[in-house]
């Protein structure tokens, strides 16, 4: 089992998001048969048999053993993975694009370039799932206080100054070998009630 799965099938997102599947993709973390997910769930065994069939044909379900109870064969199992992602190309034509307005400044910019993350880092997943291969990839991540609006402008002229350096030193144009990497540093506040969670801890 994967720890996170990236849909890109805008037919298995549609089912992932319906309630009942989603419910039965949480419950799956640990393998069960329909039987136990439909007491769970308190929902007739065949419906829960139906929904399941739906997300084995997306990848989303998997079986991983069969048993028998009594005269039934009874089919054991779980979820692809813990959790989930939807990329956004599911959108299609809709698909935020940071290209079309490239404001540094502007929150809805920074979310373009996430979902654009999400996008490639997916495919990057899904391409070397295939090939058995792992993706070379780094993150950092953190949490500043700014003492003013002020302090954060200064540390962002600091960062963009730091970052630009860094990338002229090691980005090399003509390498015949080399190999293109996404660099993307993302600075937003943090919502309150996250903000809330992190102090009572």
């Amino acid at each position: 089992m994967d720890e996170i799965a990236v849909i890109e099938d805008p037919r298995a997102a549609a089912d992932s998001l319906d309630p009942v599947r989603a419910r039965l993709l949480a419950e799956l973390a640990e393998p069960a048969t329909a039987a136990a997910l439909a007491r769970r769930l308190e929902q007739p065994r065949q419906k829960i048999n139906y929904h399941l069939r739906s997300l084995e044909r997306h990848g989303l379900v998997e079986q991983v053993d069969e048993r028998r109870k009594g005269n039934v064969m009874e089919r054991l199992v779980r979820a692809t993975a813990r959790s989930y992602v939807i990329s956004p190309r599911v959108l299609g034509g809709v698909e935020p694009d940071p290209a079309r307005s490239p404001d540094q400044l502007s929150a809805r910019w920074l979310l373009a370039v996430a979902s654009r993350l999400v996008r490639e880092v997916g495919e990057l997943i899904t391409g070397a799932a295939r090939e058995r291969k792992r993706v070379a990839s780094y993150a950092v991540e953190g949490t500043i206080r700014f003492a003013s609006a002020a302090e954060r402008a200064a540390f962002t002229a600091e960062l963009t100054e730091t970052v630009t350096a860094l990338v002229a030193r090691y980005h090399d144009e003509a390498a015949p070998a080399g190999r293109d990497h996404r660099i993307v540093v993302a600075l937003h506040a943090v919502p309150p009630n996250e903000n809330n969670d992190s102090e009572e801890s």
